[in-house]
């Protein structure tokens, strides 16, 4: 996913709020104070539902990260993009710049974003399995100073076996498979 996408993708806010409402209702707006379905669309130009249930109105974006904010929601969906193409993290000033808006709106929005992927009813989006782009795991030790230890050896089989090799800087990250 690239800025180009999302621009085509999301031109406008009302195309956000339509996929918002596709995405959480599936068709079916349902209240988030009461659960009913007993809803129906009001009649003003924002989007909003009225429940019949328990008599408030609401729109897609109530309980979610775009709660009460005042900035359109492509800039959120463009922050979102931002923030999962970030190879190295984003800071907020980068984002601030990216989004024109000041920077602490910036720490807001991500601030937001990231407490929205550790929640634990979001992380259902993430089960089974994830694919996940330029990931490194392992690596060389890090340099450490005199008397950290010995050196770390596999612990499969004893050290003297010959068919154990040994967990070095040159072949730490490397699968079992390729040490042969």
């Amino acid at each position: 996913m690239n800025i180009i996408q999302i621009f085509e993708w999301f031109p406008d806010q009302e195309s956000c709020v339509a996929h918002l409402e596709a995405a959480r209702w599936k068709g079916e707006p349902k209240c988030p104070y009461c659960g009913s379905a007993n809803t129906a669309p009001s009649n003003d130009a924002r989007r909003r539902h009225r429940c019949y249930d328990c008599k408030t109105s609401f729109s897609v974006t109530v309980g979610t990260i775009f709660h009460r904010t005042h900035l359109p929601l492509q800039k959120w969906f463009l922050a979102i993009m931002l923030m999962l193409n970030a190879k190295k993290g984003l800071s907020a000033l980068q984002l601030s710049r990216d989004l024109d808006v000041n920077k602490n709106t910036a720490w807001r929005i991500a601030m937001q974003i990231k407490r929205a992927m550790t929640q634990a009813e979001h992380r259902l989006l993430l089960a089974g399995i994830v694919e996940m782009d330029e990931t490194f795991i392992g690596g060389k030790p890090r340099k450490g100073t005199k008397g950290d230890g010995p050196a770390r050896t596999a612990t499969s089989a004893p050290p003297s076996s010959a068919t154990t090799p040994t967990i070095s800087s040159t072949n730490a990250w490397r699968p079992a498979s390729w040490m042969s």
